[in-house]
């Protein structure tokens, strides 16, 4: 059975009912795109400055909406391909078959495996001026904690990184390492931008727990949003 789940034509299968899954919760979900960070952003997007992009791997399947979302708020959105970051690993492949689904172009690689050549690409694309979405704990954790690729890419480019939040009344929380929020059809929604981080070139290090905690606080601000109390520290 587990050969047959890795098998390629299963695994496509499989995310082509994911993805149209998800379309289907986009469309019944009511969206709202907020937080402190988000007019800052949209000025960097209007100045057509790139951004990074960064939240917790456990919130994934709620960040499609988010370029129609910012698309609202500046018609420079809607021109841009963002470039999800997604592990060469077997569950990479399939969460980049989900994603393309939604307007976004992959870039394989991680800290364990093709992290070079996805550094190089990624600078690439920031200096097209397209956004990088980034979950600086994937692909397997630990959990809420960030590696230290995502400000080094900050600091090398010059891209403010963007920590982002998402929840849904509606959900499942599956149980997977990361405790990840899957919605369901019909609720509320939300997606919150923290104040942007500017990573000087020389302090990756030093921006890096700022960085992990603007994540943080973006999840927490978009739960308490929708009165969810999270379980077992979030």
């Amino acid at each position: 059975m587990r050969r047959l789940i890795r098998h390629p034509a299963v695994q496509a299968g499989l995310a082509r009912l994911l993805g149209g899954y998800l379309a289907f919760v986009i469309r019944t979900t009511r969206w709202t795109l907020g937080g402190e960070g988000t007019d800052a952003a949209v000025r960097e997007l209007e100045a057509g400055r790139p951004l990074i992009v960064a939240f917790w791997h456990e919130r994934l399947p709620l960040v499609p909406p988010l370029r129609d979302l910012a698309a609202a708020r500046t018609a420079r959105a809607s021109a841009l391909t963002p470039r999800v970051l997604v592990s060469r690993h077997r569950d990479g492949r399939f969460i980049g078959n989900v994603m393309h689904r939604f307007g976004a172009r992959m870039i394989y690689g991680s800290s364990r495996r093709g992290g070079a050549p996805a550094m190089i690409e990624m600078l690439r694309a920031l200096r097209e001026g397209d956004p990088v979405l980034i979950t600086p704990d994937g692909p397997r954790g630990p959990r809420r904690r960030a590696a230290a690729g995502v400000a080094q890419l900050a600091a090398m480019s010059g891209a403010v990184v963007v920590p982002l939040g998402a929840a849904s009344t509606r959900h499942r929380i599956l149980p997977s390492w990361d405790r990840m929020m899957l919605p369901l059809p019909f609720g509320r929604a939300v997606l919150v931008c923290g104040a942007p981080v500017a990573v000087p070139r020389d302090g990756a290090d030093a921006a890096l727990p700022a960085i992990a905690a603007g994540i943080t606080a973006a999840t927490d601000a978009a739960d308490a949003a929708l009165g969810i109390v999270p379980a077992n520290g979030g």
